[in-house]
């Protein structure tokens, strides 16, 4: 299996994570499947962190939360395991990111509490469906994210910028592309904005925080979404000691179809 071979099953994308033959970009891969943001966190940071998400349900959709040491998904992919099964991690002490392995069993703790948080890769399939195109999945992999200077709501000690996502689209397609995710809450819903970066606080459009560029071809807008990368930002607020996330566009692929969050 290589990351640029298209992987049609979840279960076997999550086995490729847990054997090592895949660490790439989800993007593009188990089209119609949800796929899923992830931050683990010790159990007296896990209360503040949910109440987080209440107050920003844009970027933190909650999927699914585990019991406390429990590292095995119940609902949205039962069995899955995931100190394991994600093809690439973030590991940050104290709010400071300082590693991205590809396993975390050995960082495993019975305190620890596991949010999976909507993504917008759980719409893209609907987007292409409808005949859009997305430059990032032809192109990278990897969807271009930005730090904004749109402050999200604070909940105890997390707080912290909200990180978007971009698509470029001609115009007539960003308008489509905006009626068709907004039919997706648990995929950060419609786009927080169109049109000028400027106003999102974002300097350098061809220069992601996350992610990588993508071609922004002649006359196309840019489109933004709220992004499952937000939390990681909260978390140098937090400090928490020990925190895991996915690493940004390594997602947890989920076996839930996409089309069961459509509202």
């Amino acid at each position: 299996m290589t990351n640029s071979e298209k992987i049609e099953s979840p279960s076997a994308l999550r086995a490729g994570c847990r054997d090592g033959s895949f660490d790439g970009p989800t993007s593009g891969h188990a089209p119609g499947h949800v796929q899923a943001n992830m931050v683990i966190l010790p159990a007296d940071y896990a209360e503040e962190f949910r109440e987080f998400c209440d107050k920003n349900p844009l970027p933190c959709p909650v999927l699914e939360i585990f019991e406390a040491g429990d590292p095995v998904s119940r609902h949205i992919a039962p069995g899955a395991d995931v100190r394991t099964d994600l093809p690439r991690y973030r590991v940050f002490r104290d709010g400071a990111f300082v590693d991205e392995p590809t396993d975390v069993s050995d960082l495993w703790r019975d305190d620890l509490v596991t949010f999976m948080l909507g993504c917008s890769f759980v719409v893209e399939s609907a987007l292409m469906e409808a005949g859009l195109q997305l430059p990032h999945i032809a192109e990278t992999g990897f969807v271009p994210m930005y730090r904004t200077t749109r402050e999200t709501v604070p909940a105890g000690r997390f707080k912290g910028p909200t990180v978007v996502s971009m698509r470029p689209f001609p115009p007539e397609d960003a308008q489509r592309a905006a009626e068709i995710t907004a039919h997706y809450p648990m995929a950060h819903g419609a786009p927080i904005h169109i049109g000028d970066p400027d106003e999102l606080g974002i300097q350098d459009i061809h220069e992601p925080e996350f992610g990588r560029a993508v071609t922004i071809a002649p006359g196309h807008v840019t489109v933004f979404w709220a992004c499952g990368v937000t939390p990681q930002e909260a978390l140098g607020a937090a400090k928490p000691p020990l925190a895991i996330t996915h690493a940004p566009a390594h997602m947890f692929v989920a076996d839930i179809l996409s089309e069961s969050t459509r509202i």
